[in-house]
């Protein structure tokens, strides 16, 4: 018997003119976002800490580990994509990530030595890949008919996110930072407990049968169920090969944290280009669909270029908050992690006002496509970093900086943010060929995992030794940011027509 899928009709419960579904899927990610930025504005100060019961690893294999771990939570976002759409269906995928997550989590609360604490890691990134393009797949689901509404629904959608980002950072921040680090890895497991609480009881009433199907379930095409199976096992011995070569002949040196860093952006590379060609030459498209997948694999390198930025709060701007920034509010010290809640809390703020924006530009037939919101938002993020090549100047003197340069840095690249990630959310659940529609929302994120690994890597910059370098470190993100955001510019209109239509 044919599977069906429920498409949201008139008689849907809405609330704000979205299908109630919509915010199920809201509260179950900002449950899960509370545990994923909780624990991550934490992990780089645990991994250096040598005073307070932390690993005291040096600033270079600290930051690294911090890049192998974020890189690899958005990595495993495309196995977590291909499993959903070839043997579990995303709401399977959703709920068993959350429980992975969970138990991750849980490792992390106790105190242990170091092989449990990074298979701890390694539990909440394997459970997080499995989560995370699945439960924004089924939001683009909610939207079958795609258009302007659809991207409002990812804005509200990613204030989900953030609401969760702003509640981690402020209860696992201060947890971690004041109290004992393991405490607020604790937090963080209650909290995704409370995410699978919400998508069980309320998913089964609002979101119908959505996401309960695989790709062979809804649709005759059977894709690549052998031939790809090999293609990608092929894949995946070349790349053994390759790293091997790597290491034997000395490029790479895998048995150190930094060596092993740059091995895996190697892989990260190696897969995404791997995969976008394997979809080009195997995967059954068409002519459109081969543009409008070529205009992804565009979209996924900038993508990779803005989390490269973004992507310092936890590590390099991390860095420079607790070592150079005056934190002391009103004769109280803060929590130096506090100040990325500032990303969270100005999405809050503005994503409402954008969410409207594109709204009012739709309704007026007032066009500004995708590929210039990337531009636009590629060029604010070098502006943010405009802002950190003053404050490292004035750093340098002995004076800790005031607090606003990186309140100006966190608003220029969450403004950056809201141009980029829900709009590129929605573009790819858009854009994606409804068969292979999870694994690339996996490979979207794939490009935050070689954008977190790059700056997981750049942070390897900021040790005491090197404190002269600051103002060149961040001058070469913001010409990389402004360089990027004016090639994007020129190529707005080709890129508008690959996309075939579709906006």
């Amino acid at each position: 018997m044919e599977a069906t899928l429920d498409k949201p009709t008139r008689n849907t419960p809405t609330l704000f003119g979205h299908p109630i579904g919509l915010f199920v899927l809201f509260l179950t990610e900002m449950w899960e976002r509370f545990s994923y930025y909780g624990m991550r504005a934490i992990l780089l100060l645990f991994l250096i800490d040598n005073v307070k019961g932390g690993m005291g690893l040096t600033e270079g294999d600290g930051a690294a580990i911090y890049g192998i771990y974020t890189a690899s939570v958005y990595l495993l976002s495309l196995p977590g994509g291909w499993i959903a759409d070839n043997l579990l269906g995303q709401r399977k995928s959703i709920v068993i990530g959350g429980i992975i997550i969970m138990l991750g989590h849980i490792i992390l609360a106790f105190p242990a030595g170091p092989g449990i604490f990074y298979a701890g890691l390694c539990t909440v990134a394997v459970g997080t890949g499995m989560l995370k393009p699945n439960i924004s797949t089924i939001v683009g689901e909610l939207y079958p008919e795609g258009g302007a509404r659809k991207d409002s629904a990812f804005s509200i959608f990613y204030m989900g996110i953030n609401t969760g980002s702003l509640l981690g950072i402020s209860v696992v921040g201060y947890l971690g930072q004041k109290v004992g680090w393991h405490y607020g890895f604790g937090a963080a497991a209650i909290a995704m407990a409370l995410g699978l609480i919400t998508f069980q009881t309320l998913g089964k009433r609002y979101l119908g049968n959505l996401g309960n199907f695989t790709a062979k379930q809804l649709s005759s095409e059977t894709g690549t169920s052998s031939t790809g199976s090999r293609s990608i096992l092929v894949f995946v011995v070349a790349l053994v090969v390759l790293m091997a070569i790597l290491q034997f002949t000395g490029v790479l040196d895998l048995t150190t944290a930094q060596g092993l860093a740059k091995g895996m952006g190697t892989i990260i590379s190696a897969v995404a280009l791997g995969y976008f060609a394997f979809l080009m030459i195997a995967g059954g498209l068409d002519t459109v669909e081969k543009k409008r997948v070529t205009v992804l694999f565009i979209f996924f390198l900038a993508s990779a270029a803005y989390w490269a930025g973004n992507e310092q709060q936890g590590s390099s701007l991390q860095i420079f908050a607790d070592r150079y920034t005056n934190l002391v509010f009103f004769g109280w010290e803060i929590p130096s992690s506090w100040f990325q809640n500032l990303n969270p809390a100005f999405i809050l703020i503005f994503s409402p006002v954008l969410a409207a924006l594109w709204l009012f530009l739709d309704n007026r037939k007032i066009s500004f496509p995708v590929p210039a919101k990337f531009a636009v938002s590629l060029l604010l993020l070098g502006v943010a970093y405009v802002v950190m090549v003053f404050a490292a100047k004035v750093a340098l003197t002995g004076v800790r900086t005031s607090s606003l340069y990186l309140t100006a840095t966190y608003l220029f690249f969450t403004l950056a943010e809201l141009f980029l990630s829900p709009v590129g959310l929605s573009a790819f659940s858009k854009l994606s060929p409804k068969r292979y529609s999870s694994q690339l929302m996996g490979l979207w994120f794939i490009g935050s995992s070689l954008g977190n690994l790059i700056a997981g890597l750049f942070a390897g910059g900021f040790d005491e030794e090197n404190v002269q370098q600051m103002p060149e470190l961040f001058q070469s993100v913001a010409y990389f940011g402004l360089g990027f955001g004016v090639l994007m510019l020129i190529f707005v209109k080709p890129l508008k027509r690959w996309m075939g239509g579709i906006e």
